[in-house]
């Protein structure tokens, strides 16, 4: 009994289709999770930036250790989350309006990046383009016992 062998030629050739097809979905999944994990990780530094900040600023008695507090905080968030010092934006506001901070109000931090993805070169500002905005706001009660001792 003779069989027929129609793709004869076709030997061999799965382990090439293995690594090609492996190598077309690998990469891009393997470049996804790290962009995510990136994004991930300065979207929890934004977020706790903007609630360590208010808190730090609301308890202290006064303006020069509001400003050492909050100087403080920004360093550690930048130093632990990795995020640029150049493109951090910290924008503090009290309510109701006035002068910021002061006793009583109600203070809101606002903490803005962006997060750049990865292996994306400078050229043509395509690493400015290519970054995802993060912001995050928190709000904390000013003592008001606030400059007073």
């Amino acid at each position: 009994m003779r069989r027929w062998r129609i793709f004869s030629d076709d030997e061999g050739t799965a382990p090439l289709e293995f690594i090609l097809a492996g190598m077309l979905l690998l990469v891009p999944i393997v470049y996804l999770i790290v962009s995510l994990g990136l994004i991930q990780e300065q979207s929890l530094g934004v977020e706790s930036g903007a609630r360590h900040l208010a808190r730090a600023i609301a308890t202290a008695p006064d303006a020069a250790s509001a400003r050492d507090r909050a100087d403080a905080v920004a360093d550690s968030i930048v130093d632990e989350y990795g995020i640029d010092r150049d493109e951090l934006d910290v924008a503090i506001s009290c309510r109701p309006a006035g002068e910021c901070p002061r006793a009583g109000a109600t203070l809101v931090v606002t903490v803005t990046t962006r997060a750049a993805l990865p292996l994306v070169p400078p050229v043509l500002q395509l690493d400015r383009l290519a970054s995802v905005p993060l912001s995050a706001s928190s709000a904390a009660k000013v003592s008001r016992l606030w400059g007073q001792g």
